[in-house]
């Protein structure tokens, strides 16, 4: 199973904690997203950010 992150929201005034976050997920723009495998470091990473992010489960 895999996942498709989207920032929906935008990083400004947010932590510099959740914006490193959101560059190590590759995420960059407003609207951009990722495509990562579903496993327990991703999920860590949205509960972090899961106020700038939609995810969506993709079957493979």
């Amino acid at each position: 199973m895999k996942l498709k992150i989207t920032l929906t929201k935008s990083p400004i005034g947010s932590k510099p904690q959740h914006r490193k976050t959101l560059q190590a997920l590759g995420l960059r723009r407003m609207g951009s997203n990722v495509v990562r495998e579903d496993n327990a470091a991703v999920h860590g990473m949205i509960r972090q950010c899961a106020h700038l992010l939609t995810v969506e489960q993709i079957a493979e």
